[in-house]
């Protein structure tokens, strides 16, 4: 496999009123499955044509294995791409269709039999190699584009949101396949995707996009427990991230004594499961409402109001459906704080106080 370095790439549309890319920069290594996260519209798609050649861009470089193929066709650049509709030949069977690029490259017959049948047995659709698409489920069809990038062992795969088309439980299940698909042929890839789930649990690393900008890089988790500004906070984590402003955290108890803290204006971000809740009162925690409460099985998530703060937090305790009191405490230690333009102010955690 190969390793991909992104370098200053900029792109603007014909009259679009800001850049689709600006400035963008990271390098993917080798054998590394990296996620491009964001909301619709942020340019990840735009970003990942443009490493495979199917879009131009204004500015900047895409070095692949050390080489420069910023102006390479896509067929010099030997990239897979697996698109979110499949784009499957509906008049060709699963083999003619997995098979079509190798053909293109003249590749011999008995060679292009062989790797199909090994890619087919890979994904388990041995049985549907005469069927034509249109036969087969979403999540086949699915199974049979990755084939169709797999048999031709690219130096880098790219992923275009490929399992938004199947329904939530054929999702989790592909990803998991995924997963597991990617670790054992050892590829360099770059998945798009929308949804943090995906992109939590399946990256190595994670780009998050905003408006055509960097907005963090990093692993799962340091973005989850470091995210770099508020944006970041919000978008990852479901519940999103409680936000209060600092005259706010007085009512719930949680005014840090920081140094770096003083005389400065910030938010404070507390993720939901950091905030302990209980049904019965408890000296010292903090007395609310329960606005609703939502069953999700092992957790149960509750929105609660405290004076004129709302809040999200979630319990794995067994919730009495007719509660409508809560007491809360938070834990101070996992407290966030940003400054007024959104971004990370970090602290030293040793001066941080113990949690009530």
């Amino acid at each position: 496999m190969s390793e991909v370095e992104i370098v200053a790439v900029q792109k603007t549309y014909e009259g679009a009123s800001r850049p689709a890319l600006k400035d963008v920069s990271f390098t993917v290594r080798d054998s590394e499955f990296v996620s491009l996260l964001g909301p619709s519209g942020c340019g990840k798609t735009t970003l990942l044509r443009i490493v495979a050649g199917l879009e131009t861009h204004d500015s900047g470089r895409v070095i692949l294995d050390g080489s420069d193929m910023s102006r390479a066709s896509p067929r010099e650049r030997d990239i897979a791409f697996v698109f979110q509709n499949y784009a499957l030949y509906p008049h060709f069977s699963v083999a003619e269709n997995i098979a079509l690029g190798l053909r293109l490259r003249k590749v011999p017959s008995d060679e292009i039999d062989r790797r199909v049948r090994k890619t087919a047995e890979m994904l388990d659709i041995v049985p549907y190699l005469d069927r034509q698409p249109r036969s087969l489920s979403g999540g086949q069809r699915q199974r049979v584009a990755l084939a169709r990038a797999l048999v031709r062992n690219p130096k880098v795969f790219l992923l275009d949101e490929p399992l938004s088309n199947l329904d939530a439980l054929l999702r989790d299940k592909t990803r998991g396949e995924l997963k597991l698909l990617f670790k054992k042929v050892q590829g360099t890839v770059i998945y798009v995707t929308h949804d943090q789930i995906e992109a939590m649990t399946l990256s190595d690393r994670i780009v998050v996009l905003k408006d055509g900008v960097i907005q963090q890089i990093g692993t799962p988790e340091e973005i989850y427990r470091e995210p770099a500004n508020t944006f970041v906070a919000v978008f990852i984590g479901m519940p999103p991230m409680n936000l209060l402003k600092r005259e706010l955290c007085g009512a719930l108890g949680i005014m840090p004594d920081h140094a770096e803290l003083k005389d400065v204006d910030f938010s404070c971000g507390l993720r939901p499961e950091d905030v302990k809740v209980s049904a019965e009162s408890r000296a010292g925690w903090t007395p609310c409402a329960v606005r609703l409460c939502e069953p999700t099985g092992a957790v149960t998530l509750l929105t609660l109001e405290c004076g004129d703060i709302v809040l999200s937090c979630s319990t794995t305790l067994p919730w009495p459906a007719r509660q409508k009191e809560a007491w809360i405490s938070c834990d101070l230690s996992r407290l966030h704080f940003f400054a007024p333009d959104g971004a990370r102010i970090a602290i030293s955690r040793r001066s941080a106080p113990t949690p009530a």
